[in-house]
């Protein structure tokens, strides 16, 4: 579905990512896992779209992904959603939260209104939010409850793949369970894929069915989860893991 080829990314004249190579099948959920500073997060921005590359090149069933190229980028914005762990940075908040999630729906589907109000409502309740908070601020949330409405607008318009950066590390360990068993059903149900990236390998495994470890903007590692890591840095990264 996916692929970066011999990607890298430079900031201020210094390369912080690649070369990279990655495959990402149609309904695969992949772990993207490393300490912080690492090229995590630029890789995830690079997988989405957000950045243009220093080099290499981001297919998309098939085709390179170029903004030039309208049609494509349509079909890759409706197909590929992102959810990040700065929940309050990543909405407006002068936009009530019915507004934020259906915007989305406003842009990317063909909904009318009052299919989109629907959708809203039916979000809030699959992501287990009160649907009375569709009125309120984003200032009127919790943290969590905020990261929620996020992941349901991202969802909402059933993406084939979503990636999340960091999205749990703001949250204490029950809402992290609950969320990430959540989302591992809804994966599950949905047959959508997932990009998840974490420093957290117990619950990179607990989601996901492959792991990716990245250190300097490097992959180290690409192994099954229930695998256990084979390169020296990747495993003194698993050896930290508390029991």
């Amino acid at each position: 579905m996916i692929a970066l080829e011999e990607m890298t990314q430079v900031y201020a004249g210094q390369r912080v990512l690649g070369p990279v190579n990655l495959v990402l099948e149609a309904g695969e959920r992949v772990a993207l896992v490393g300490a912080s500073g690492e090229g995590k997060s630029t890789l995830a921005r690079l997988l989405l779209g957000l950045e243009r590359p220093a080099s290499g090149r981001l297919m998309f069933d098939g085709s390179v992904l170029d903004r030039r190229a309208r049609p494509v980028m349509r079909t890759f914005r409706r197909q590929v959603q992102g959810v990040f762990q700065d929940a309050p940075g990543a909405v407006n908040p002068r936009h009530r939260v019915e507004r934020i999630i259906s915007e989305p729906l406003e842009h990317l589907t063909s909904l009318d209104r009052s299919a989109r109000q629907a959708r809203v409502m039916a979000m809030l309740a699959a992501v287990q939010l009160p649907t009375e908070l569709a009125s309120r601020l984003p200032h009127q949330l919790s943290g969590g409850q905020l990261q929620r409405v996020c992941l349901a607008r991202a969802l909402a318009i059933e993406p084939a793949l979503l990636v999340c950066d960091e999205v749990t590390s703001g949250l204490d360990t029950i809402l992290q369970v609950a969320l990430g068993d959540w989302l591992l059903a809804h994966c599950r149900q949905q047959r959508m894929g997932l990009v998840f990236v974490t420093h957290d390998l117990r619950l990179a495994r607990r989601l996901c069915d492959r792991l990716v470890v990245i250190e300097r903007g490097v992959i180290l590692d690409d192994v099954r989860a229930h695998q256990s890591c084979t390169h020296p840095a990747a495993m003194a990264l698993e050896a930290a893991v508390l029991t």
